[in-house]
């Protein structure tokens, strides 16, 4: 018996975890939903949809070896009661329909999530290791780079330490580290770039369902992946404005420096390979350093060419300021099918979300704040602190605020989010809050009205 693909207009009270929502009974600009069609993966979803839409049409494959124009109704029951069953998946099934899986070596196979993870850990439980942590892989990154630049060997066992640390702490509460990659310091961009790139890369994977062996090869791929780097001139690579046709092939050729050195260790870890030498390929054939086009480039190569492309726009550069996370995805998301593969730029935009805990906002009255936590039934309208007022000035108090319950400000005017601006912009130093005891998560209590 063969599968038919088929749509199906259902109630939104039917949906379950696992059914693809390809079309909703209003326009998707109208709502929440930063991307048009996706795969419902927790209740949040299905939470969200049902306060937005009466009906959705879903997408899913139904038994039938000849399915007719025009079924008759008895006919079309059976077949929805049929493409419901095949299309629920319970949230603790091992299997789910995001990516083919590859291999530990990080092949180019196709995944599918073998894994569902939870956080067993509150973040604020989770925060005082992963700070811990961070702060002694940044060490350990440090150390790799400028070693190498003395002619020094990578100590790969003390590079696997560090990051399974990390890893660890990402399989306990991902949401901990995560908001760590959000601070941002110029002086320590190549460190913090390899670190930021490890732990995105790993918690991504945490997000496919890899298991967990391969989780921990990916976040090494990632603390690796720019190690060619530690061969270029320091005033090419820390130079502030734009390169000369020289410079730039200098630049380029990190790729085949990674490789090399990375072959030359005692026990090679090929995925590491793999990605140092191609995570600056692109889909369309048009990336560096050998123009592979989509199936030639390894699966773990176009896990972290997303990933670089993320921190490294939000972040600070000898060249360039770093800007919001919100525009950084949109950049990805832009170029999904062309640059990026666009199965995993959708689950890496869905993975950091519109305003992410840690995100600095300001508000279309001039108010800014630090959103605390995350509301799955309406993205843009998050919690949040008020830590600075329509003159940019620092209040006498912070505000705990719940944009999604009519929040006001002294003045009475509503409280909407006008953009996400990048850490440290008028003076909001998300690293000071954090020293100072910044709590996250749905826990805290919110007002509503000043």
């Amino acid at each position: 018996m063969r599968y038919e693909t088929v749509e199906l207009e259902i109630d939104v009270s039917e949906l379950r975890i696992g059914m693809h929502v390809v079309q909703l009974d209003r326009p998707w600009e109208e709502t929440d939903f930063l991307l048009q069609g996706f795969i419902v993966q927790k209740q949040d979803d299905i939470d969200a949809l049902q306060a937005q839409c009466r009906k959705v049409i879903i997408e899913g494959k139904v038994k039938n070896p000849e399915y007719p124009e025009k079924p008759s109704e008895p006919e079309r029951r059976r077949e929805k009661a049929s493409f419901l069953k095949i299309s629920k998946k319970p949230a603790t099934q091992k299997r789910s329909t995001v990516k083919p899986a590859p291999s530990a070596n990080g092949d180019n196979g196709r995944i599918t999530k073998r894994v569902t993870y939870i956080n067993k850990v509150d973040v604020n439980y989770e925060i005082r290791n992963a700070s811990g942590h961070y702060e002694e892989a940044k060490k350990v990154a440090q150390g790799i780079m400028s070693g190498l630049r003395l002619g020094r060997t990578l100590d790969i066992n003390r590079a696997r330490e560090v990051v399974d640390d990390c890893v660890d702490s990402i399989l306990r509460n991902d949401d901990a580290l995560l908001l760590l990659t959000k601070l941002k310091h110029k002086d320590e961009y190549t460190a913090e770039h390899c670190l930021n790139v490890s732990i995105l890369s790993a918690a991504f994977g945490k997000r496919l369902g890899l298991l967990e062996e391969e989780i921990r090869t990916l976040g090494l791929c990632g603390l690796l992946h720019d190690i060619g780097k530690s061969k270029i001139p320091a005033e090419i690579l820390q130079k502030p404005g734009a390169l000369t046709p020289e410079e730039h092939g200098i630049m380029q050729n990190h790729a085949n420096w990674g490789r090399d050195m990375l072959m030359s260790l005692p026990r090679v870890v090929h995925a590491t390979v793999d990605v140092a030498y191609n995570h600056h390929e692109r889909l369309d054939g048009k990336g560096y350093p050998r123009g592979l086009v989509d199936y030639q480039i390894p699966y773990f190569a176009k896990i972290v060419a997303i990933v670089d492309t993320y921190d490294a726009i939000t972040s600070n550069r000898a060249y360039d300021k770093g800007r919001s996370s919100m525009e950084a995805l949109e950049i990805i998301h832009r170029f999904r099918g062309t640059q990026f593969d666009p199965e995993l730029a959708r689950e890496f935009v869905l993975m950091i979300g519109i305003y992410p805990p840690g995100s600095i906002v300001e508000m279309k009255t001039g108010e800014v704040a630090i959103v605390i936590a995350s509301n799955p039934k309406n993205r843009r309208k998050p919690k949040a602190m008020l830590v600075r007022d329509e003159n940019k000035k620092r209040p006498p108090k912070y505000r705990l605020l719940d944009l999604s319950s009519g929040a006001k400000n002294a003045a009475g005017q509503a409280l909407e989010i006008a953009r996400e601006v990048p850490d440290g912009t008028y003076g909001i130093v998300l690293q000071r809050f954090i020293d100072n005891g910044l709590t996250l998560g749905h826990q805290t209590t919110f007002e509503t009205s000043p």
